[in-house]
């Protein structure tokens, strides 16, 4: 069976039916075949002029678009390149205001951390001479207990 819901198959029929009705039509035309063919062929003449000249009118279109689209990218492409480099600059330059304060607050910091360094090294000193003392004291205790006995 023939499958009508296919797309290619309908227009088929219809480009067949159409050839067909042509055909038919210049059959029974009251022109003679002489007519009929100085009529088909300026008829023709008629359709491929115009097809060169849409033909070439699009072609001049699609030149003429082609080219406004690449004036356009370039466009953007410079006007990025320009962003790019303000953005850059304007980075370098904020790099280069922070720097100092930042080496300064680094600089601040370190010595901070040095001083409690220092800080704690001296506490922990002081806790070890305590528990030294404690410890002569609870050895001589020790030592004077021993001797007694």
């Amino acid at each position: 069976m023939y499958d009508y819901r296919r797309g290619e198959s309908v227009l088929a029929a219809f480009l067949l039916g159409g050839v067909v009705g042509a055909v038919l039509g210049l059959l029974f035309s009251p022109r003679s075949g002489k007519e009929n063919r100085e009529f088909i062929s300026s008829k023709a003449e008629e359709y491929w002029g115009e097809g060169k000249e849409f033909y070439e009118t699009s072609r001049a279109r699609v030149a003429d678009e082609t080219e406004e689209l690449r004036v356009k990218i370039d466009a953007a492409r410079d006007r990025l390149r320009d962003q790019v480099e303000t953005v850059s600059r304007q980075a370098k330059e904020k790099v280069h205001e922070v720097a100092p304060a930042a080496k300064d607050a680094v600089g601040r910091a370190g010595e901070a951390v040095k001083g409690g360094v220092d800080a704690a090294e001296a506490k922990a000193q002081q806790v070890l001479d305590r528990l030294a003392e404690s410890g002569e004291a609870a050895a001589d205790t020790v030592a004077d207990a021993a001797s007694t006995d």
